[in-house]
């Protein structure tokens, strides 16, 4: 009696797995691309020239670099989760304000273990802008402590991780698909 593959589950699968490899190189390739953006912004961060903000695009080549803002009217002061230079954690104070220019901008005016919001009418902030984009005030504006300074190397880097549960799959779907084969097989005889 001769053994005969069934055809279409093993189109399925097959396309499945290939799918799922496919998908694991492609986040092999993005891990070099965001280990290259990460190198970038790692550059940025040690020049000292200032770049405006907010800018035309607020695009990410800005990021991590110096920058000031002078907030003409604050919209809303928020606390968001935020980590002080010392480490310790609690509440970023973020504005949304109005700069001279017209644009809005968001500034974390600095760190708090408290909630309550600071009073600030505005002006003049000096920084470092983050992704958000925001700009994270250095120094912080009196009555808060100074927040971590943004790093590019807190970026996460996932990708190789993501590579690797890809091909897991892949790898699974193909011994799971061989066991169901294998009792098949086993039963016809």
């Amino acid at each position: 009696m001769s053994v005969r593959l069934p055809i279409i589950p093993t189109v399925i699968v097959v396309a499945a797995a290939a799918t799922m490899v496919a998908l694991g190189v492609w986040q092999l390739g993005r891990s070099e691309e965001k280990a290259s953006l990460i190198a970038r912004y790692s550059e940025a961060s040690k020049q000292s020239k200032t770049v405006p903000f907010p800018g035309s695009d607020d695009g990410e080549d800005v990021w991590f670099r110096q920058s000031s803002v002078s907030c003409a009217q604050v919209l809303a002061i928020q606390p968001v989760a935020g980590t002080a230079q010392s480490g310790a954690k609690g509440w970023a104070m973020r504005a949304q304000c109005n700069a001279a220019d017209g644009t809005q901008a968001l500034i974390d005016l600095g760190f708090s273990r408290d909630l309550t919001k600071p009073d600030w009418s505005g002006g003049d902030v000096t920084g470092i802008i983050a992704p958000g984009p925001r700009l994270i005030a250095s120094p912080a504006i009196e009555g808060l402590q100074p927040l971590a300074k943004p790093d590019p190397k807190d970026l996460p880097n996932n990708h190789l991780a993501y590579a690797g549960q890809w091909f897991f799959f892949a790898l699974t779907a193909l011994v799971i698909y061989w066991l169901a084969l294998r009792s098949r097989f086993a039963n016809k005889d």
